[in-house]
């Protein structure tokens, strides 16, 4: 069965790249362009195995998502990835704010993207 990667982000190009990378890579791939807009794939019965999720978005940004994600006890076992073109630093500092699983920085290769995505769900 393949890994069903949810990606977040509110760039229609970013989410096009990132899809056809991890589509490609034999994943499933939804998309949504917002943190509400997920909700309908996140608190959904075939949940997502991972999110991938930009931290600069419209409503609510992917930070303060992912915690409270991690605060529900129906997505508390969901791996994020948070996606930001901010500095490796500043984004240590987010996923451990928001208890992440690990960052991918903007602009990512393909190769990139999948070496992240594989990783975590390979822990």
């Amino acid at each position: 069965m393949n890994k069903k990667i949810l990606i977040i982000d509110d760039s229609e190009l970013v989410l096009a790249m990132a899809k056809d990378a991890l589509d490609q890579a034999g994943y499933q791939v939804l998309t949504a362009t917002n943190g509400i807009e997920a909700n309908r794939f996140i608190f959904a019965k075939d949940r997502p195995d991972l999110i991938i999720m930009d931290i600069m978005m419209p409503m609510l940004d992917g930070n303060k998502k992912a915690k409270l994600l991690k605060e529900n006890e129906v997505s508390r076992d969901i791996p994020i990835l948070l996606l930001s073109s901010k500095s490796e630093a500043e984004m240590r500092e987010l996923v451990d704010e928001a208890k992440a699983n690990g960052y991918i920085l903007k602009p990512f290769t393909p190769a990139q993207i999948i070496k992240a995505v594989s990783a975590v769900l390979a822990r």
